[in-house]
């Protein structure tokens, strides 16, 4: 019998974050370097306050930060950024002096004061790590993605400021960037017995554990992209990821939480620190929240405020964000504990301290937000579209000039498609585009139309000499789709997209360019390193999100005619469930038919280990681990309708 690995590449998503030395970078062109020095003018750089709140409440760093795993494999290597960003260095001509100068602030790393007991570790991970001091022990926020940073982290703050053991962990949502670590502080045995609380905000698991399964392998793969996975680490490649530098690459962990925030309001004190919590669900995640801690009037941001403008939309892919929802939770925090606040953190770049200096911050993140809403939604309502709005939205001077608002992670163009997509979908309202032809077709007939390939490339090459970097990639990637073959066509469209990576200020916009130039001078890649959805992710899996996610792998033209109904019971769950195949389309049900096809009992935890590969389904019924009834060679039938998704698909390629 097929051996059942029902999940498939989703949680075998590999993606590497290790530097690769890439062929035939080159330098930044005449108009390149023109735009990044017309920056350099247009922007504050002489404000440095963000510099001394960045150095502020040091207190210690290791002299290498390079974290390796068990096996002395590395994870984490701010050594190869410290290697040619630093405060004393101007901008190269290959990146953006905006994107450097975030670059410099994100790469201050070590061990820092927040306010009274509360301090952070910061550039041990893409996100912070948060430390709050309790009678006994330590309460820790957002434990980064990898135990080992996580641990490395902890191991910093009892060398400098005395050994304490985690008595709490608080997830601010449901990213992995903010949970992935937490079982380098405790084990799932501590927080079963009580010895360590585990907190986050109503629905965490739900969307921590589903974010990467429904469409966890096409958002994989363009996350290689967004993170610019396979860049060198140097002035042409990877410079900083605009929340951090880049992402930790340890197998992530998840401690499930064994106390959810369900209301704001709601008030807890633990080890004798008290928190009050302000629930934010749909704003950078599904589920969020804030945390005020009225002792040190200290306010804890989660990735609401970040110091850059945020995603409403990452390029990666995901649920459009509500941009207005997002505004309206700030303003509610401004009216909780603005006037109150002394000092303000999150789970990325460094603190704001200072009333006076927080409610015009938060007063200009809220406004972000709100006015990309209002605009996009002013012009849609103008017939504009998406692709226009990008190109016409503008900001005013008050948050144009304003760090904290520049689009170092989001942008204003992709957040304002964004806006529009939530509102309007993907037809922009042209017949032409209603059921236009797919880019193949397009891309030969458009060379055709236009003379041939070898004239396309000439006169491309003419505009790519006149700086039209955005044409040319327009142009060119009809070239390539239509002779994927043609090293003139794909060295041109690669060249194209460096220097709009060079020019970006979007640390994502960047990696996004700069990857898609290594793909097309390389080829697609084959391995990488980390999983997004790991053991402890899959474990805490519902049968309902499992059964979810082969519904969408149902090969539709092999289960065409077919009609089938199969029963499963988990017997460590005590419960049992119907899956049925009819019109072509798989149904799950708690209620179970009475006559089923086939039959299978067995508990969730062998269904795991099944999922993990650490037992086939062969083996699993040889130890009497799954018992079958029926018909057995029609489940067989059923495993082969199941698509297997090939994790490295061609993106400038077709």
């Amino acid at each position: 019998m097929k051996p059942l690995y029902l999940l498939g590449a989703a949680f075998s998503v590999a993606v590497c974050f290790n530097s690769v030395a890439a062929t035939q970078s080159k330098p930044a062109t005449e108009h390149t370097q023109k735009a990044n020095a017309a920056v350099l003018k247009a922007l504050p750089f002489n404000d440095k306050q963000d510099f001394d709140n960045a150095k502020r409440g040091f207190i210690a760093k290791p002299d290498v930060v390079t974290i390796k795993d068990a096996n002395g494999n590395v994870v984490w290597d701010l050594e190869q950024y410290k290697s040619y960003i630093s405060d004393d260095k101007a901008s190269p001509d290959t990146v953006n002096p905006s994107l450097w100068r975030n670059s410099q602030l994100v790469l201050h790393h070590g061990l820092y004061e927040v306010t009274e007991n509360i301090y952070q570790v910061r550039g041990f991970d893409l996100s912070n790590i948060t430390f709050i001091k309790g009678d006994k022990g330590w309460i820790v926020f957002d434990p980064l993605i990898s135990p080992e940073t996580a641990k490395a982290s902890l191991d910093l703050i009892n060398k400098h400021i005395g050994e304490r053991p985690v008595v709490a962990i608080v997830y601010s949502h449901s990213h992995i960037d903010h949970y992935g670590g937490a079982t380098g502080l405790a084990t799932a045995e501590d927080v079963a017995s009580g010895k360590v609380q585990v907190i986050a905000p109503e629905h965490f698991t739900e969307h921590a554990v589903s974010e990467n399964v429904i469409a966890g392998n096409a958002m994989g793969r363009r996350a290689v992209y967004m993170y610019g996975a396979l860049l060198p680490r140097n002035a042409q490649g990877g410079v900083n990821g605009g929340l951090g530098m880049t992402v930790s690459t340890g197998l992530a962990g998840l401690l499930v939480p064994n106390k959810e925030i369900k209301q704001t309001g709601t008030k807890l004190t633990i080890d004798g620190v008290e928190m009050e919590f302000q629930l934010t669900p749909g704003t950078e995640a599904p589920a969020e929240m804030n945390t005020w801690f009225p002792q040190y009037k200290a306010l804890w941001m989660a990735e609401n405020t970040t110091n850059t403008m945020h995603n409403i939309l990452t390029l990666r892919g995901a649920q459009v964000r509500d941009a207005l929802i997002w505004a309206s939770f700030l303003d509610e925090t401004i009216s909780l504990w603005g006037q109150e606040a002394k000092v303000k953190f999150q789970s990325h770049h460094w603190p704001l301290w200072g009333s006076d200096n927080i409610i015009p911050y938060f007063k200009k993140q809220r406004d972000i937000y709100k006015f990309t809403h209002d605009q996009s939604v002013r012009l849609m309502n103008q017939g504009y579209t998406g692709e226009e709005i990008s190109e016409m939205i503008t900001l005013p001077p008050e948050l144009e000039q304003n760090w904290a608002t520049r689009g170092y992670y989001g942008t204003l163009k992709h957040n304002s498609r964004a806006v529009y997509q939530r509102y309007m979908g993907w037809y922009n309202g042209n017949p032409s585009n209603l059921d236009n032809l797919p880019p193949e077709v397009v891309a030969k007939k458009y060379m055709q139309y236009m003379g041939g390939e070898a004239e396309v490339v000439k006169k491309a090459k003419n505009s790519f000499a006149d700086g039209e970097y955005r044409w040319v990639a327009e142009v060119m990637k009809h070239a390539v789709f239509a002779n994927p073959q043609s090293t003139d066509a794909k060295e041109l469209l690669a060249d194209a997209f460096e220097q709009l990576g060079y020019q970006a200020e979007s640390g994502p916009w960047r990696s996004v360019y700069l990857q898609g130039a290594y793909e097309l001078r390389n080829g697609i890649p084959s391995a990488g390193g980390t999983q997004t959805a790991t053991p402890d992710t899959i474990r805490a899996m519902t049968p309902e999100l499992l059964f979810d996610y082969l519904a969408v792998r149902l090969d539709s033209a092999k289960a065409a005619g077919k009609q089938f109904d199969i029963n499963i019971d988990f017997t460590d769950l005590k419960k049992g469930y119907s899956l049925t195949v009819e019109n072509a389309v798989l149904h799950h049900s708690s209620n179970q038919v009475e006559d089923p096809d086939v039959g299978l009992v067995m508990s969730m935890e062998t269904m795991n280990s099944i999922q993990l590969k650490e037992i086939t389904f062969d083996e699993a019924i040889k130890k009497g681990d799954v018992k079958i009834s029926g018909d057995e060679s029609l489940f067989t039938a059923f495993l082969g309708m199941l698509d297997e998704y090939n994790f490295w698909f061609n993106i400038v390629t077709p």
